[in-house]
Parts: C-alpha cells; sequence; structure tokens
C-alpha cells in the first residue's frame, strides 16, 4: 500500500470520529428545542456536551489540515467548489461556539432565548450541509481538466446530495437522542428514550435509501459488506434503547455512522472527487496527493500527536462521565 493511500485511509477515519463525535453534539443541539421543555432542561442538554464539544472539533481541523497536506489538489478543488456551503458550516461553528459561551453571562430571558435559538440553528444547519458536502463527493462533480470546479451552487443540491443531507442530520439527531438518554436522569432520560424509539424508524429508512442508492452508483463488495454493517447496527441500536439498554444503543448508532462513512469512502475510491463531465478528469488519490517525502514527514508526526491526542480526549470523556439532570441545575433545584 503507498503512502497516499494510507493517507486516504486516515482521511477517513479523521471524518469517522468527527461525525461520531461531533454528530451526538450536533443532536443534542436540536434536541434543545426538539425535546427540552424549559430553559433548565435545556441547560441539562447543553452541560452534557459542555466539557466535550470543543475538543470534538479537533478532528474536524485534524481532518481539514490533513487533506491539505496530503492531498492538496483535492483540498484545493473542494474548498473551491464548495466555498459557500463550506463557509457557512463555518459561521454555524462560530456561532455555535459563542453561543455555548456566552448564554449564561447575562440572566435576561431574551438574551438566552435568543442564544438558545442560535445553538438550535448551528447545530441544525451543519447536520443537513455535511451530508450534502460528502452526497456530492461520493456522486461527483463537475470537474474540468484542470482540476477546477466549474459548476455553480444550484448544482449542489442535487436530490441525491439533499436525501444525504436528510440522512446525516437524522442520524445525528438519532445519535444526540441516543447520548442525552445516556448521560441524563429522570424524566428527560425517559422522553428521550421515547423520541429514539420515534426518529429511529424515519432514520433507517432515509439511510438505507441514500446507502442502497450509493451502493448502486459506485458501491463494490467491500461497501455492501459496510452498508449491511450499518444498516444492522441501526436496527440493534434501536433495539438497545427500546430495552432501555443506553450504553449499547450509543455504541451501536456509532457504529452505524462509523460504516455508513467507511461505505462512503470505500465507494469513492481509489477517487477523491470524481469529475462528471470525464472520469479522466476525476481527482485521484493518485494525481491529488502530496510528494512522498511530504506524506513520509506527516505520517511520522501522526504516529507521535495522534495517540496522545486520543488518550487525552478518552480521559476529558472519562472525568465528565456522570450522568445530569434538573437537580443540578441551582435554579431548578430551588
Amino acid at each position: 500500500m503507498e503512502l497516499h493511500d494510507v493517507w486516504f485511509v486516515l482521511i477517513a477515519v479523521l471524518w469517522t470520529g468527527y461525525f461520531f463525535l461531533e454528530g451526538f453534539d450536533f443532536g443534542v443541539g436540536v434536541l434543545t428545542r426538539l425535546l427540552a421543555r424549559n430553559r433548565p432542561e435545556r441547560r441539562v442538554l447543553i452541560n452534557t456536551i459542555g466539557p466535550v464539544w470543543d475538543g470534538n472539533e479537533v478532528w474536524l481541523l485534524s481532518a481539514g489540515g490533513a487533506t491539505f497536506a496530503a492531498f492538496p489538489e483535492w483540498y484545493a478543488t473542494l474548498f473551491s467548489g464548495f466555498y459557500l456551503p463550506l463557509l457557512l458550516i463555518l459561521v454555524c461553528l462560530i456561532v455555535r461556539g459563542v453561543g455555548f459561551e456566552y448564554r449564561a453571562k447575562r440572566t435576561e430571558e431574551k438574551w438566552q432565548r435568543n442564544w438558545e435559538w442560535a445553538i438550535f440553528w448551528s447545530s441544525l444547519i451543519p447536520a443537513f450541509l455535511w451530508g450534502v458536502a460528502f452526497g456530492n463527493i461520493v456522486r461527483g462533480v463537475q470537474i474540468d481538466q484542470h482540476f477546477e470546479y466549474v459548476g455553480g451552487l444550484a448544482d449542489l443540491f442535487n436530490p441525491y446530495a439533499l436525501l444525504g443531507g436528510a440522512v446525516t442530520l437524522a442520524l445525528f439527531t438519532f445519535h444526540g437522542t441516543v447520548f442525552t438518554a445516556l448521560k441524563t436522569v429522570g424524566d428527560i432520560r425517559t422522553r428521550a428514550r421515547t423520541l429514539a424509539l420515534r426518529l429511529g424508524p424515519v432514520t433507517v429508512v432515509l439511510a438505507l435509501g441514500f446507502l442502497v442508492w450509493t451502493q448502486l452508483h459506485s458501491g463494490d463488495g467491500a461497501s455492501l459488506v459496510a452498508l449491511v454493517v450499518a444498516a444492522v447496527a441501526l436496527a440493534g441500536a434501536l433495539g438497545a434503547i427500546w430495552r432501555v439498554r443506553e450504553g449499547w444503543a450509543f455504541a451501536l448508532s456509532g457504529v452505524t455512522i462509523a460504516a455508513a462513512v467507511a461505505m462512503l469512502f470505500l465507494s469513492l475510491f481509489p477517487n477523491v472527487m470524481p469529475s462528471t463531465l470525464d472520469a479522466d478528469w476525476s481527482l485521484t488519490v493518485t494525481n491529488a496527493s502530496s510528494s512522498p517525502y511530504t506524506l513520509k514527514i506527516m505520517t511520522w508526526c501522526a504516529v507521535i500527536a495522534a495517540p496522545l491526542v486520543m488518550l487525552y480526549q478518552a480521559w476529558t470523556y472519562w472525568v465528565f462521565r456522570k450522568r445530569i439532570g434538573t437537580q443540578h441545575i441551582a435554579e431548578a433545584a430551588h
């Protein structure tokens, strides 16, 4: 296996980690309006992800940085062609972070309500747009012989990509609902399980439709295995949440996300961005990669740094592993 193949796999792993971790806190952000009934409950939801949401975004920075360094042609075409959707995602991530930090800085109801709405929308929009973006990457876009995107913004919102956006939004919301049931106590935990059981069948239908479409479009034997794993894991997550096994349900919903991302990358390889104009103009792991020396230096850096980052993040989750409820919110307790 060549180093550019190794880095294609590593980038897939980074995106898997990002969607697994950021997926549930996007879902929790959406649940601040779908599940929470009052301000203390919304604060409980925000507190479940408060210690970890910024650490989860490290995976996005790592995936973007690795793409820039390992596949500069892919990075250039992707970020120039998808400029407006990616800019909107970036703005949402900034607003979302500010919302978490500023919401409790003042006690006025209007102030807190506005930031809560900002958290909701800045969680929902990226959850949808990431599916649109990856749908277009797998389906292919209009790339010319100079490896430049020549399509328009409207071309990115095709039926396949829109279905991909609906899938990521539904799957992340389901993932967040299961996480909420795992991290809370009392009535909010019970309602989170109920909502997960309602969202689950919708998520199954959307996800199966998208993954089967992907398989028929560009799949092979390996991607078919990943599709089956994703379907079985999602069904298992539903069964586990029905049996009040929230830990298993969260693990299985995470497996669903990992298998779905693996299927997309397996369907994509050896391309990194297919061209719908001419297959010979597609960006591949070969023509989009950096030099072997650059990839070698990157590999040594990753071998040293990645385990340290993962150990620190695992320690963070261990420290903040306990369940919380409205009784832990001072103003609700009184």
